[in-house]
């Protein structure tokens, strides 16, 4: 792999003009081809996990589905709702509703409890999913119903005009989150590197190459559909690993250059960071993409899209900078040779050329590490310890509705609807499919079950039966006076599931059911989750072993790399659970805590974790072997591989730390539970994983940390240098 990284950098170095043009052409060949064949979305199909999933897709197959529906409420702008005005205002709205295409049919008005709003519900054609792009239709007749009748106020709601607000807002969340990371990211590189020139390197070439993953993440969703996050996702970690890998590269030509005082060309130069960090980047890559791959073993669609994503923007970062990083350099580097020529002329001194050996501040860092290396691997990781305790009150829900911030104006709406309507705050469909001769026995049975819920305080009044027309399909809907996210929700669930309808439907022989609806889905699909965790993360395991092994043929590495992941990894988890399944940071961070967290932030924190440590273990590892590769013994190469690296680590820390907690900024509960949790477990492993229980572990094992191949033997039948020999 190292030729292959020395050649890629020779060519461009050689050929740096058609180098750049051609990564340009790349970029806008992916956006063309991206933006020609378009985005294949996920279907509600698509989303169908446990119990709920069987439940809806035998819905159908009966055309029993329940439709998206909207909410329109009517009341009075001040006092009582007028007797007239009110059902005027509904007669209107229904007739304007049920001219519009996207319309399926309208209810008849529905008065609340204490008469003062009129409810009228308007169910849309096509995919649930779907809906949220039909529903600035409905919005317009509404306003233009409110506009003719201004002594009224007509409020609209519903899963389609929330999924709009929400994807509204999401928008808006991204590009404060962008305007917020640019600034940030670009000082950093500016204090780094002393150069504006230089820090807008790893940001153009990190932009570049989100421009064509995003491309070619339209094409990737052909094969596998987009959820709707993979843009989201392509955002956040290709800026992160984009800049990372660029400040890599351009750390170590640096210190190169600062080496050579001016002895080596620039395309020298090029090629002895290729053969080094270019190589790094490469097996660090090579680490993500194999760790994220991990998440479609969860068969969930929301994550294959989010690996999707994060494969495609790893790899095209990981090409750029092989290609247009190497153009870059060499153009940079020419321009620098020829100013110092200009300034020996003139008879002034060369400027010199910052290295990277790393400074008193992680000389002092180190020093407890190099002093006392036993008492500052217990401590350490006694305070890890410390962080994964919270762990054991864990508590993993899926995110529903009701999470959503009231900021978007339907939600106010729904909290509206839910006071005035509590009736129809729930709704579980029960489907029975069946043969056609059966027919009489489920819809017998099925009475029964209604019989049973009307009897539990936790349903309500009002259910409702429909059979398809071959008889075959049969749909319960029963209604729960509870909120989708109340522990009454979750019971009545419970009582169907277990009770009610083994005790009905589950005594007809050759008979199949199921329940469906929001509390269903929000039950089953952190099961779903739980059920597949195992399995991920016994893959990521092994993936992350085996990644270690090949970068550095060391089993003991390849054990230390595993355990340490899974240690920084649970301590930010269990930070994550402090946080927000309390209260005491909802000012703080502006966020409204659910007791929960979000089913997906788990897995997904392990995955992206996983990979993304690598960059941080082959990097610091990479110097520390070079360095014994060149004769110098496994302490004092560990003490100078971490304090030669730790100021490229600190920087692409930083940088991965403010982009991911960018997010915390967001508005959905669940991005801002993963914005924080990333951010927190790169600022851990990056300053305690990586500066105290690393270098501590590594100074306790010596030279058993190489088994079973020592690097010595290496470099006694290698008869090139010991630079480029590093793998």
């Amino acid at each position: 792999m190292r030729n292959l990284t020395v050649r890629m950098a020779r060519v461009s170095a050689r050929h740096p003009w058609r180098a750049l043009v051609g990564w340009l052409l790349f970029v806008a060949l992916c956006l063309g081809a991206g933006g020609a064949v378009g985005t294949h979305s996920a279907t509600t199909a698509d989303y169908r996990v446990g119990e709920a999933g069987r439940a809806e897709a035998m819905a159908v197959g009966g055309h029993l589905e329940r439709p998206a529906a909207e909410q329109v409420l009517i009341s009075a702008r001040s006092g009582a709702l007028d007797g007239s005005d009110a059902p005027s205002a509904a007669r209107d709205l229904t007739a304007r509703m049920k001219r519009l295409p996207e319309v399926a049919g309208v209810a008849a008005p529905v008065r609340s409890k204490d008469g003062n709003v009129l409810m009228v519900e308007v169910s849309l054609k096509g995919e649930e999913r779907l809906a949220k792009d039909k529903v600035g239709a409905l919005v317009a007749q509404t306003a233009a119903v409110r506009k003719a009748y201004p002594t009224l106020l007509l409020q609209e709601t519903g899963s389609p005009s929330i999924s709009e607000g929400v994807d509204r807002q999401r928008g808006d969340d991204l590009a404060l989150s962008e305007k917020l990371t640019l600034p940030v990211t670009l000082l950093t590189l500016l204090v780094a590197f002393g150069s504006l020139t230089m820090a807008a390197v790893p940001l153009l070439l990190a932009l570049s190459s989100i421009a064509a993953a995003v491309g070619l993440s339209m094409l990737a969703s052909h094969l596998s559909p987009d959820a709707g996050v993979g843009t989201n996702v392509i955002l956040m970690i290709g800026l992160a690993v984009g800049v990372d890998y660029t400040l890599f590269h351009l750390k170590r030509e640096r210190e190169e250059r600062a080496r050579g005082g001016g002895r080596l060309s620039t395309e020298a130069l090029v090629e002895l960071a290729a053969a080094t960090s270019g190589r790094a980047v490469v097996v660090s890559g090579l680490a993500v993409v194999a760790s994220t791959a991990t998440l479609y073993l969860a068969s969930d669609v929301i994550f294959s899209s989010l690996a999707t994503g994060t494969i495609v923007v790893v790899l095209v970062a990981v090409a750029s900078s092989l290609t247009a990083l190497p153009a870059l350099l060499t153009l940079l580097g020419r321009r620098a040779e020829r100013r110092a020529r200009r300034r020996a002329s003139r008879g002034k001194a060369p400027r010199r050329v910052r290295g990277t050996d790393g400074g008193r501040f992680w000389s002092t860092l180190l020093r407890p590490a190099a002093r006392h290396p036993l008492t500052t691997l217990c401590c350490s990781l006694l305070a890890l310890a410390a962080l994964v305790l919270p762990l054991s009150g864990l508590k993993i829900t899926e995110m529903s509705r009701d999470t959503h911030s009231r900021e978007i104006p339907a939600m106010r709406v729904y909290d509206r609807l839910n006071a005035e309507f509590p009736d129809r705050r729930v709704t579980h469909q029960v489907v029975v499919r069946a043969g056609a001769a059966q027919a009489d026995e489920v819809a017998a049975q099925v009475r029964a079950l209604a019989r049973k819920a009307d009897a539990d305080p936790l349903f309500a009044a009002g259910s409702r039966v429909r059979v398809s027309a071959d008889r075959r399909v049969t749909s319960l809907e029963l209604r729960v006076p509870h909120l989708g996210n109340s522990p009454q929700a979750y019971d009545s669930l419970e009582h169907l599931r277990d009770d009610y309808l083994p005790a009905t439907v589950g005594r007809i022989g050759g008979a199949e059911y199921g329940v469906t609806g929001d509390v269903a889905r929000y039950t089953d699909y952190p099961a779903h989750q739980n059920g597949k965790l195992p399995l991920v993360l016994g893959a990521l395991l092994l993936v992350t072993f085996l990644m270690t092994l090949y970068a550095f043929r060391s089993v003991v590495l390849g054990l230390i790399g595993v355990v340490l992941n899974l240690l920084s990894a649970a301590a930010a988890l269990g930070l994550l659970v402090l946080v927000f399944q309390h209260t005491w940071a909802e000012g703080l961070l502006g966020f409204h805590s659910t007791g929960s967290i979000g089913s997906r932030v788990p897995l997904f924190l392990f995955v992206i974790l996983f990979g993304l440590s690598m960059d941080y273990q082959v990097f610091v590892v990479s110097r520390i072997r070079e360095a014994v590769l060149a004769g110098v013994s496994t302490r004092q190469a560990v003490l100078d591989g971490i304090r030669r690296s730790a100021g490229v680590v600190t920087s692409a820390a930083v940088v991965m730390t403010t982009v991911f907690a960018s997010f915390v900024f967001l508005h959905i509960i669940e991005m801002k539970q993963i914005g924080f949790v990333l951010a927190a477990a790169v600022l851990i492993d990056a300053f305690v994983v990586r500066v105290l229980v690393l270098p501590s572990a590594l100074l306790l094992l010596g030279e058993r940390t190489w088994w079973p191949v020592r690097p010595a033997r290496a470099v006694e039948s290698a008869p090139a240098p010991a630079l480029a020999d590093v793998p």
